[in-house]
């Protein structure tokens, strides 16, 4: 997998190449290695930042060109704020910081991983090394001509100065593995519909089993077998034939029931005849966000070799309006045997994941299941773009899904759900329908999912207004985020591999 940085560890002695990045508190204080290296350079950074108002608050940066006293062809002062309320994200954030200050071509850097008190944890200074790749992802494979200064620190090559070069190098390994998982669900977000469509969807999660994962793919016929309709009748519409895609890693005890994680794959939503006003419908190449997720999860889960048992299932269509799509009032038979009536063919998401939830449920007996989903505008309407929307029936699940979205930093917030809503989706036709209308559209879509979890412990993680689109930030300035590769990783570490 190519980066658009090299990063490596070295000791905190070891001599500056290129750009000299150092941190101090909000009172400017550097730590005894730090200031060290900057040798007469210390009164240079107080000058520097008394003429720039710099107050070392937390991502904030001095930059200072060509500095004297010191061997380096730039110096970058980044504020760490007050040390002593610093958390994972905020060096996470450093790195996205660094990250940024690089220049077009080749370049050199090396960061001072060292705080006033001395030097960072290993777990910090590889949330830095972390945050300086993600934050230098860019998409730019289809793009024959560049304009200047595009091409960004490309061939960037940053070494981080720590205290134990080899305890950092090692806790990086398992690290650039999630990083890795990001940067895969965030190409699948950003390819372009034409390209990724779920037969070519299915077959780069088939990629996995290059890393052991054992795969299988659903077809048409299989999934007619298994009675999925709701599925199917998503994609009927389309020329691209849809697929179920199932990905198990089996890193934990033999014999031990699994977790699993479930994503909407609608690699291309038009709506279907309920069509969509045209404008931003090109965003609708981002409408499998949550498949996206599943697969750049099970890639980090596999790369570092998780002691746990995973299942990944994802559910790929294309809801397209031809003569054969689906109609607001057909009745389709789902693979729970539960009949579904269909109000609006732009609620086609969960009908996706109807089907794929109920053949976890009962085909891998899961300890817990979380599927993502970018299923509702409602959920961007009642939270931003700051947090997933969370609807749980189990509140271990929920309460451990909020604790691993604040330490990532994918974070989650519970929204409720309750027989009230649920009755917004009874139909006089069917079993129920598919939207239960305009007010607390993203419960009333919650409700109809949790039809079809048979009682299994499960969450659903609404992340319409967090995998695309979304306000780029220190470590991220993609269209595609990667929202939730972090976020279950963090949870699968914490809870079942950390006992």
């Amino acid at each position: 997998m190519s980066d658009a940085i090299k990063v490596g560890f070295v000791p905190l002695s070891a001599a500056a190449r290129g750009i000299l990045v150092v941190f101090c508190d909000d009172s400017l204080k550097v730590g005894p290695a730090t200031a060290k290296a900057l040798g007469g350079a210390v009164e240079l950074v107080k000058r520097a930042a008394t003429a720039a108002a710099f107050k070392g608050k937390s991502g904030a940066a001095l930059d200072i060109l060509a500095p004297e006293g010191v061997k380096a062809t730039r110096l970058l002062v980044i504020g760490a704020g007050k040390a002593a309320g610093l958390k994972a994200n905020d060096f996470l954030k450093f790195g996205g910081v660094a990250a940024s200050k690089l220049a077009a071509g080749t370049t050199t850097m090396t960061i001072m991983a060292e705080l006033p008190d001395g030097a960072m944890t290993s777990e910090q200074a590889v949330a830095i090394a972390s945050g300086l790749r993600l934050r230098a992802y860019k998409f730019d494979r289809y793009k024959t001509k560049k304009k200047d200064g595009e091409e960004g620190g490309s061939r960037a090559e940053i070494s981080l100065a720590v205290g134990d070069a080899s305890v950092a190098k090692k806790a990086f390994t398992a690290a650039g593995h999630v990083v890795d998982g990001v940067v895969i669900a965030r190409d699948l977000v950003n390819e372009p519909p034409n390209v990724l469509f779920p037969e070519e969807f299915a077959r780069r999660a088939s990629q996995l089993r290059k890393l052991g994962v054992k795969v299988e793919v659903l077809d048409v016929k299989a999934m007619q077998k298994l009675g999925m309709g709701a599925l199917l009748g998503v994609g009927q519409g389309s020329a691209r034939p849809s697929r179920t895609v199932i990905m198990r890693w089996d890193g934990g005890r033999k014999g031990e029931a699994p977790v699993s994680f479930v994503g909407k794959g609608v690699c291309f939503d038009t709506g279907g005849i309920s069509i969509k006003p045209a404008g931003s419908m090109e965003d609708m190449k981002g409408d499998m966000g949550g498949a996206a997720c599943v697969v750049g999860l099970m890639h980090a889960l596999a790369a570092r070799k998780a002691k746990a048992n995973v299942v990944g299932a994802i559910g790929l269509v294309e809801n397209m309006p031809d003569g054969n799509a689906q109609r607001p009032g057909d009745i389709v038979t789902s693979m729970s045997g539960q009949t579904i009536e269909i109000i609006n063919t732009d609620a086609e998401g969960r009908l996706v994941l109807a089907d794929v939830l109920w053949y976890v449920a009962k085909k891998v007996k899961p300890k817990f299941m979380v599927d993502l989903a970018t299923l509702t505008g409602a959920i961007v309407v009642a939270l931003g773009t700051e947090h997933a929307g969370m609807f749980s029936n189990n509140d271990e699940l929920a309460e451990r899904l909020l604790a691993a979205g604040m330490e990532s930093g994918d974070k989650v917030w519970r929204m409720p759900l309750g027989p009230e809503y649920d009755k917004l989706i009874d139909s006089q036709f069917a079993d129920m329908k598919n939207t239960g209308g305009r007010h607390g559209g993203s419960i009333t879509a919650a409700q109809f999912l949790q039809r079809f979890v048979d009682g299994t412990p499960w969450a659903h993680l609404d992340i319409a207004g967090t995998a695309m689109g979304a306000p780029k930030t220190d470590i991220n300035q993609s269209w595609g985020s990667g929202y939730g590769v972090r976020l279950l990783d963090r949870l699968v570490a914490d809870h079942y591999e950390r006992k």
